[in-house]
């Protein structure tokens, strides 16, 4: 199979010739491991890692006054879409929350992002490039919670929902406009060279959900439910990225449609992963579960390996799987050689069907 067919085999809960595997990874661990492994490209990284998808991007064109990393303050490092400059290491924090007392007419006067900043034009040719031999993941980020909680301030973001809910809802929708527009101009420029529309929000925390199911339903899950259903409008399937313990949300996000969950934390309250698969594993695809916070940053390789092998035990049977670290970055400081024993005991024990795989 092809590392697309595999993939969409997978999204489809049919069991592949092997685990699909996923490398999510942070610059700096990108530049590490090709110093480690005498690797020249990130490409040629990828095929050593056995990673069977690949991204494509929009590019800001838009004036640069508003761009992510130009006319900056001295010390920010940052900006988002919405106007925020941020400072510190990565992407940084919020210097400043502007929304935070607003009214309902400030919300709407507010200088909200145009769509067309984006350049699509280069999307299509960029997919098609790797003659579909990859699972082509795109569209917008789309991190409408961050967003909004960088417009008001987590705190304030929560009391406004209880005491002023048409502002907080007037933000949220201004925000998921301008994602939605910039997705749906990808997809009408390349749709049919892609597979997934991957999004990103992060409702979980270590020790469980960031609010309420109620509050989740509420004022967020509309609006995830308009993301999934753009991205079905266009025939792809839909993978978010939620990091911590979300467990109680996911019955409201498979009755949204959506088709994956991405990197599902097992050292997280309620993501115990006997518990998920047997709950949900029929039903929507989950993607990682392979601990990022203490195996792979602090075990042996042989360590890493074993763990690897009971995670895939566990989460691969009768498909719905993709194997990764537990969060989207690997970081910097992750040895190089727990990444390696990583896939490539994902390579030697997820060949389909698992039981004798494993069991070999």
């Amino acid at each position: 199979m092809t590392s697309r067919e595999r993939v969409l085999a997978a999204f489809a809960h049919e069991e592949p010739d092997r685990v699909p595997r996923w490398c999510g990874a942070s610059p700096e661990f990108i530049a590490k491991a090709k110093r480690h492994l005498g690797i020249a490209d990130t490409e040629a990284l990828l095929v050593r890692f056995g990673d069977d998808f690949r991204r494509v991007w929009t590019r800001y064109a838009g004036p640069r006054e508003f761009s992510p990393d130009q006319a900056l303050a001295e010390d920010s490092t940052y900006r988002t879409p919405f106007g925020i400059e941020r400072h510190g290491s990565g992407y940084g924090m919020p210097k400043g929350h502007p929304l935070a007392h607003a009214t309902l007419k400030q919300v709407h006067d507010y200088p909200w992002p145009d769509p067309q900043w984006m350049d699509v034009s280069r999307i299509r040719a960029e997919a098609l490039a790797w003659e579909r031999r990859y699972a082509i993941l795109a569209g917008d980020w789309s991190p409408y919670w961050h967003d909004a909680i960088d417009l008001f301030g987590m705190d304030t973001l929560m009391v406004r929902m209880t005491d002023d809910p048409a502002v907080v809802d007037a933000v949220l929708a201004h925000v998921v406009d301008y994602y939605f527009e910039v997705s749906r101009r990808i997809f009408d420029a390349a749709a049919d060279a892609l597979d997934v529309f991957f999004i990103g929000n992060d409702f979980g925390s270590q020790m469980g959900p960031l609010l309420s199911p109620r509050h989740f339903e509420r004022f967020l899950l509309p609006h995830l439910r308009r993301l999934i259903d753009l991205g079905h409008a266009y025939r792809l399937k839909v993978q978010l990225h939620c990091c911590g313990g979300y467990e109680p949300f996911i019955p409201l996000m498979m009755a949204a449609g959506l088709d994956g969950l991405h990197a599902v934390q097992p050292c997280c309250r309620g993501m115990d992963l006997h518990a998920l698969k047997a709950r949900y594993g029929d039903r929507i695809l989950f993607n990682g579960a392979i601990d990022s916070q203490h195996v792979l940053i602090a075990c042996t390789p042989e360590s890493v390996r074993e763990k690897t092998r009971e995670v895939i035990a566990i989460m691969a049977p009768g498909g719905g799987y993709v194997a990764g670290a537990s969060h989207d970055y690997i970081l910097g400081e992750t040895p190089v050689e727990n990444v390696l024993a990583m896939f490539d005991a994902v390579r030697e024990f997820g060949v389909y069907p698992i039981g004798k795989a494993v069991g070999s």
